[in-house]
């Protein structure tokens, strides 16, 4: 008997890493505590960003060359989306809790 698919790729994963591969973050949804260093390793050959969607958001990384990493720590409790600009399709976001 096989079980039915649940969508589970796609649900919250807690740790404090992502990482962009195959032009995706993995995993889309983090769940973190307030205070957590949260660190992006680009593991593509394509360089890649972690920029806050919209205005005014924290997340501002350079283009990220294979292997190298961007970190921020998440002091306030939200939602953070964030997107790639060099590749705006790429999506995903953090959620801080207290």
């Amino acid at each position: 008997m096989n079980s039915p698919k649940t969508g589970a790729a796609d649900a919250p994963v807690k740790g404090d890493s992502v990482a962009i591969k195959n032009f995706t973050f993995s995993p889309t949804t983090l769940k973190v505590k307030a205070g957590t260093t949260v660190t992006w390793t680009n593991q593509d050959t394509d360089a890649h960003t972690v920029t806050s969607a919209g205005s005014g958001g924290p997340l501002h990384s350079p283009a990220l060359a294979t292997h190298a990493t961007y970190s921020y720590r998440f002091t306030e409790p939200g939602t953070y989306a964030y997107l790639c600009t060099i590749h705006p399709f790429m999506t995903a976001k953090v959620e801080v809790t207290r």
